[in-house]
């Protein structure tokens, strides 16, 4: 838990007062996925804005032939279906871990009671919202811009060391590519 309080510190550069992190701590559940585990599934609700402490998590849209996946989560950094989150409406796509994940949550409920009774909250609530915000944006111009073979190294760059966990169907998927496609991008690099 010290480290979402260290997380949300360095992002919005102020420390938490000890009364606001008590409140929003004893908000906070923690749980523990095993690897392949559905964590929302097309059709719910999203209730959780979550804190990924470790692991890796995808969003995928389900189809008969080949699952569409467009986004990846690793570690120390947020995740949620944010679009059902906030408006209350089923969600489209599905949530699920790739590995082990720790997660850290806060029920929409409780995060409203957050930015009700806490100053930090609004704060740190919206520091939320604009980081999942930017990753959606970084996503998009990647998709408008880039070609598959760029989409792919920038996800090597990023995450290097966790690269290697995620099935290289799903890396395809995720760069708009076939995986036969993918191992022609592959070789050309390497």
């Amino acid at each position: 838990m010290e480290q979402i309080r260290q997380y949300f510190e360095r992002t919005i550069q102020q420390k938490i007062s000890e009364k606001e992190w008590m409140l929003f701590s004893s908000k906070l559940s923690f749980e523990e996925f095993p690897k392949r585990h559905i964590i929302l599934r097309a059709g719910q609700t999203e209730n959780h804005l979550s804190f990924v402490e470790t692991g890796i998590v995808r969003y995928f849209i389900p189809k008969l032939e080949n699952n569409l996946t467009f986004t990846f989560v690793f570690d120390n950094n947020f995740m949620s279906a944010y679009d059902s989150f906030i408006t209350r409406t089923p969600s489209p796509y599905q949530i699920e871990t790739l590995t082990k994940a720790t997660l850290w949550r806060i029920t929409f409920d409780d995060l409203q009671t957050i930015y009700e009774e806490t100053e930090v909250g609004n704060l740190i609530g919206r520091k939320a919202s604009e980081d999942l915000y930017l990753k959606k944006s970084k996503r998009e111009l990647s998709l408008l811009n880039e070609t598959a073979e760029q989409r792919y190294q920038n996800l090597f760059l990023e995450q290097p060391h966790l690269i290697q966990y995620i099935p290289l169907k799903y890396i395809a998927s995720y760069i708009g590519v076939t995986p036969q496609a993918l191992s022609r991008i592959r070789r050309r690099i390497t």
